[in-house]
């Protein structure tokens, strides 16, 4: 087991808690951050490069290189999104949120800068990628339906351990058909509640965000403008709510549309995992659960709900597969 010393363990609770804000108060805080000069805003995120810093040089491998990236990269995706917020208001999507979403999830998947960080550090690299997409996004893009709200609902629990008794039987037997995984048996034990605490927060809740709040969401609205929709047409929209029968139609082919495509790209993301070469039987399953992951989000646009069946599965999959 990993002996993590205690600027390792200040520096996770730092970067802990722009998500922690955000997730719990973030509507507030852009409203509040709006009020602020222009060049505060855009040049906030240069904090992100603390961390770094910290870790570091207490570790003695700092490097000027990682610096500059560090403090240069989330200040140009903020100064990005704000140009996103300014030619886009309709928020139908914009071809500067797409290189956001690259340049945010090529460099976790494809482990680019995992070389700057000490050997079994480096989710603190990925995590401080997310407190850049999260400011960029709620503050600054004020992206709306993503969904990222940590005042868990009864609804929540509900939505994300339905999918989970969908989805369950049929990984698991295409995993066992596939060769993919060997059953043992573990009794259960309360340390299997702090397993699902440790997935949920640094596997599901990043991963949902990244795919269903940001990539899902922004596919739909994007696909709904070139279908003829309305992006404010939810999954449970009707002509009765006052939008046309082809409208609301259009509306729905965009979310399945978003959903299928979102999918295949989560399913993508996984083709290294457990492996160093490209790992079909991962990517297949793992698109299969990123349909039922983002039908759970779709429902009610919440990232708890996706989630808690993400982590569920993770965790079911890491305890007896």
């Amino acid at each position: 087991m990993q002996h993590f010393t205690p600027a390792d363990l200040a520096v996770l609770a730092v970067e802990l808690v722009p998500a922690v804000v955000l997730g719990l108060a973030g509507e507030r805080v852009a409203q509040a951050a709006a009020l602020w000069p222009r060049r505060l805003r855009i040049g906030l995120p240069v904090l992100c490069a603390v961390p770094y810093v910290l870790i570091a040089v207490w570790h003695h491998v700092f490097s000027l290189s990682w610096l500059a990236l560090y403090a240069i990269l989330p200040v140009a995706l903020a100064w990005l999104l704000a140009q996103a917020a300014a030619a886009d208001p309709g928020q139908r999507g914009n071809w500067r949120d797409a290189i956001i979403l690259l340049v945010l999830g090529l460099p976790v998947d494809l482990r680019w800068f995992e070389r700057a960080w000490p050997p079994g550090l480096a989710g603190l690299g990925k995590l401080l990628l997310v407190d850049a997409g999260l400011y960029g996004f709620i503050v600054i893009r004020q992206l709306r339906g993503m969904g990222f709200d940590f005042h868990f609902r009864w609804t929540d629990w509900k939505t994300g351990l339905r999918e989970l008794v969908f989805f369950a039987p049929l990984v698991v037997g295409l995993s066992l058909a596939l060769g993919f995984i060997h059953p043992h048996a573990n009794l259960p034990r309360p340390s299997m509640i702090l397993t699902f605490i440790y997935i949920f927060v640094f596997i599901a809740v990043p991963e949902e965000l990244y795919f269903r709040a940001w990539v899902q969401n922004l596919l739909e609205a994007r696909l709904t403008s070139l279908m003829g929709g309305r992006t404010d047409a939810g999954p449970a929209a009707t002509p009765d709510a006052g939008l046309g029968t082809g409208s609301v139609a259009a509306s729905r082919t965009a979310q399945r549309l978003a959903l299928v495509i979102t999918s295949i790209l989560f399913g993508l993301s996984h083709f290294n995992k457990r492996s160093a070469h490209f790992n079909w039987r991962y990517v297949v399953l793992a698109t299969l659960a990123g349909i039922f992951y983002g039908r759970a989000w779709r429902e009610k646009r919440r990232v708890p709900a996706s989630a808690i069946t993400h982590a569920s599965v993770d965790a079911i999959w890491t305890l007896w597969f």
